[in-house]
This record gives C-alpha cells, structure tokens and sequence, in this order.
C-alpha cells in the first residue's frame, strides 16, 4: 500500500481550495469525493435556488468568480464552476469514493483512511496528514418532538425541499430561525398558508453588512471552536436581513413568528399553554451538523462536544486539518481555510508531528474512548 502526504476528504469549496494550495506546495494528495460529480453539496440543492437568491460564491483560488445569470439554478451553475475548476488546475480528485472511518495506522506512524468494502474486502488509503472538508449537507438536522410519528402529513427538511408548489393548499408550519427558513418562507407563503415558528425571538439585522461585522462575526465562530465547543455558523450570530424577493410574503404576515410548540399530534402542532394549530405539513429549516463522525476513531472531540481547533488544526491530533467546520464553513471561509490547512499539512511533515501524533493518540485513545468522540462511525459523505 503506498502512503499519501496528504488525504483530502470532500472536493466541495473547501476541498478544491485545499488541492490546490497542496498541489502548489509540492504535497502529494489525492482528494476522495462521495459524489458522482463534481459540485458538492451544490448540486443537491433545492432547484428554485437561483443565483440570485445565493448569498454568493467567492473565487476559488486562481481562479475567477463564477457570473452566471441572476435566474440560473444553483445546483447547475456552482457545479459546472466546480468541474471546470478541477479540470483546469488537474486536481487529483477521485470519486466516487464514501469514506466510512479514518484511524491509526497500527503498523507504521500516520493514518488509515478506509472507505466501502470492493469484492468483499475495503479499500484503505494510507496517509501522513488528512484535510477533512466533508462539510455539513449529509447531516440534516432534525429535532425530536413528542407525537411526531403520529403527525400523519408531509414533513420534510430543507435537505430534501421539493419546492413551493408541493405545499400548494396544505397549512404549512416552517420550524427554524435561520437564513433558509426566511427564504423558504419567502416561497411557501406565496402559494399557500404559513405559520413561522422559531425557538428564539428572530434577530433582524438593520445595519449594513460591512466587512468589519463580518470579521467580528467570524471571531466569534472562531472562538468557539478554539475553546473545544460545538460550532455555530457565522449567519447565526449576523442577524436575519429581509431580501426584495421576501418583501411580498413579510407583507402578508408570513414573519409573524410563533414560539416553538411543544408536541406534534395527528394534523396539528401543540403548545403546553392549550393552544393549538392545525398543519398539513411541517417544513423542518433546523439546519445541519458537521459530517466527522467517520473521524470518531480519532477520538478528537472534548468533553464539551465541540473539536477544538487552532486555526484549522485538530489541537488534538495535530495530523488533522478541518475545513469547512465552524468559521471556515461559507464559501469565502472555505477559500482561506484551504491554504491555512496546506500550511498545517506541511508544518506537520516537516516537524515530524505526522508520526509522533499517531503514537500520542493510541496512548491516550483508550482514556478518551467513553466521550463524545466514540468508537462508532458512519460513511462520511460531501
């Protein structure tokens, strides 16, 4: 089996970012992609996301911004940026490639990166470092509501949105206060009748959107993660901001939020207080998880449930860069966070910390075994 300098894991925005900056430093890598295609979690977008509604695509490293037209669909244009990307600057991406676990190499300093079984057997890369750009689309998040199961009509989650036209005469509760909440709603509401429901009071943003907030933003994304705390995204700590194309539903009341309900019961949504509304269907906008369980065996998590990172560095394996986790999760984010972890990579060939992490992190694994990080692991897509 030969060994890799580095294995990148996801060719999203992140990923290509990371290649690129290896490639340009002389790292031998490969990069391994869950999808069939080029695009990461943009190609399984919703297909009423237009250009236009995107918050922005920033460049990829040498590369000029994509300019398609304001009413091209999302999930074909940041794609076919993505492919050409690749062909153009001839990364080493191979797909389709599901990686299931990321371990100790028991035989030699470094990392086993084992993907789906081939003719009964799996296929493992062997690797001094690993870039983890596996992002968060493949972990939709839902929470558990008493009588859910019991509902009887349509729910769904923004991973799977059909579009508007599915909720065309159904009593439609949208549950989360974030960014796609607001744009969903912004759709439904025009086709159907809508009930906002949020856990926290919405905070709107009514300043503009200067770099300076974004930085301060950003920090604050950082600073949880520095101290070993699960992540936020950078939107959740910006503020919401109505767009033109939301101004027709906030003119019918669609943002007229309620309080989260408590339980779910056949056909309608409950509150402790007595009250009730009747639902035909239930639009779950609650957002995702970070998608590194397959890096469980690693043993990186802290008690707090978070990773904690020094740039995009594991402070616990220090063989292990992550990017696309926490503040490098937007697409601008992702861009510096790829030369960021190309540095680490080559920090840590260098120092010899590829080998030395390996033999730190059997030592100590069993100690940590029974926390957060765990032993059980499931396929990591992109």
């Amino acid at each position: 089996m030969e060994t890799w300098d580095a294995v990148v894991v996801g060719a999203g925005q992140a990923g290509l970012s990371a290649s690129y900056h290896l490639a340009r430093r002389g790292v031998r890598h490969v990069v391994l992609d869950a999808d069939a295609a080029p695009g990461g979690a943009w190609q399984h977008r919703w297909d009423s996301l237009t250009m236009h509604d995107v918050h922005g695509v920033h460049a990829l490293p040498d590369a000029a911004a994509p300019d398609p037209a304001p009413g091209e669909r999302a999930n074909v244009a940041v794609p076919a940026y993505f492919a050409a990307y690749e062909r153009e600057h001839r990364l080493p991406v191979r797909r389709p490639v599901t990686v299931h676990r990321v371990a100790d190499d028991a035989t030699e300093p470094g990392l086993l990166v084992v993907e789906g079984e081939h003719a009964g057997r799996p296929t493992t890369w062997r690797t001094r470092t690993l870039v983890n750009a596996t992002g968060t689309w493949t972990r939709p998040f839902v929470p558990r509501y008493p009588g859910a199961e019991t509902f009887g009509g349509l729910q769904v989650h923004t991973h799977d949105y059909p579009g508007a036209e599915t909720f065309c005469g159904l009593r439609t509760v949208v549950v989360g206060g974030g960014a796609s909440a607001v744009q969903l709603l912004g759709e439904i509401a025009l086709v159907t009748d809508t009930l906002w429901v949020t856990r926290r009071p919405p905070v709107w943003r009514t300043d503009d959107f200067t770099p300076e907030a974004g930085r301060e933003a950003v920090a604050m994304v950082e600073d949880r993660v520095r101290r070993g705390l699960p992540p936020r995204s950078v939107v959740s700590v910006t503020g919401l901001v109505l767009r033109e194309q939301e101004r027709a539903a906030e003119a019918i009341g669609a943002y007229a939020r309620r309080p989260m309900f408590d339980r779910v019961a056949p056909g309608a949504v409950q509150w402790d207080d007595g009250t009730s509304e009747p639902a035909d269907a239930i639009l779950w906008a609650t957002g995702f998880r970070p998608a590194v369980s397959h890096l469980a065996p690693l043993h990186l998590r802290t008690e707090l449930g978070g990773i904690r990172m020094d740039g995009t560095t594991a402070v616990a394996d220090p063989r292990v860069q992550l990017v696309g986790y926490g503040p490098s999760a937007s697409t601008v984010g992702a861009n510096r966070a790829g030369r960021t972890a190309a540095l680490g990579v080559l920090a840590a060939l260098r120092t010899g910390r590829a080998g030395q992490a390996g033999q730190a992190s059997s030592a100590s694994s069993s100690a940590r075994s029974g926390r957060s990080g765990g032993s059980t692991s499931e396929p990591a897509r992109t």
